[in-house]
């Protein structure tokens, strides 16, 4: 957990963050960390190289999502004056709103990384060829696309529908849940399925499918685990809450 602490017009801050993507070459950081004084979270913009006491680790040797950069950021009694402080991050609710979007993005994320794998698990069928012919003539190749391509029909519905209702300004941090949840769990079954049509080239690296399966497992659990997005749903659908 990251603390803040206020001192006159300055803020001291300090903790660690971890994940934080594109944290090792980035000029400018929001941290978010929760006020001693009140318990509530706010957000400080850090100006990562000139500020002392803040430090960034790169987070070596990942197998998903290698195109981000990570970091591991320790804070050490980092001090932000007041006028970096963004006003209007007062509270958790504020950071939810940031939450909401950005899971609603990794809906988007995972359903693309699905449509990827089956489009390589489809080539690859049709080309590959066993006993004089394509598998992708045999009927447990087909039954294994058949299904890839209903969880991806079902993704897309659901993130288009949830386009149209955030335009309308309606999408609820339910719905942006739901997505993430329904849409990354569906991805991840896709990957292995694309995975299962390549047999032992779909862990080779020349191939694609092994990036997608890699590449989903990372959406799978970040922005919030999967289980994590059915307690919002649950809260929204019944009225009460199974967390604190």
């Amino acid at each position: 957990m990251t603390t803040a602490k206020r001192d006159g017009d300055t803020w001291i801050l300090n903790g660690e963050k971890r994940w934080i993507g594109n944290a090792p070459w980035c000029d400018v950081s929001i941290i978010w960390a929760r006020d001693v004084a009140d318990n509530q979270v706010k957000g400080f913009i850090v100006e990562n190289k000139t500020t002392p006491g803040f430090s960034v680790d790169k987070i070596e040797n990942k197998v998903a999502l290698k195109v981000v950069q990570n970091g591991h950021i320790t804070l050490k009694d980092v001090r932000v004056p007041e006028e970096n402080r963004l006003q209007g991050g007062n509270s958790f609710r504020d950071t939810a709103r940031v939450l909401k979007m950005t899971r609603y993005a990794v809906a988007w994320m995972s359903t693309g990384c699905a449509m990827g794998a089956y489009e390589a698990a489809l080539k690859y069928s049709q080309e590959r060829l066993q006993f004089g012919k394509p598998i992708a003539s045999f009927q447990l190749i087909q039954d294994l696309l058949a299904r890839m391509i209903e969880n991806i029909t079902a993704s897309q519905c659901l993130i288009v529908r949830q386009a149209q209702l955030h335009a309308e300004g309606k999408l609820s941090d339910a719905h942006a849940a739901l997505s993430k949840a329904f849409c990354t769990s569906k991805c991840r079954e896709t990957v292995a399925w694309a995975r299962e049509i390549l047999g032992g080239n779909g862990i080779v690296a020349d191939y694609k499918v092994a990036r997608f399966f890699n590449d989903c497992e990372a959406l799978y659990t970040y922005e919030g685990t999967f289980q994590m997005q059915n307690l919002i749903v649950g809260k929204a659908i019944t009225g009460l809450s199974a967390f604190l």
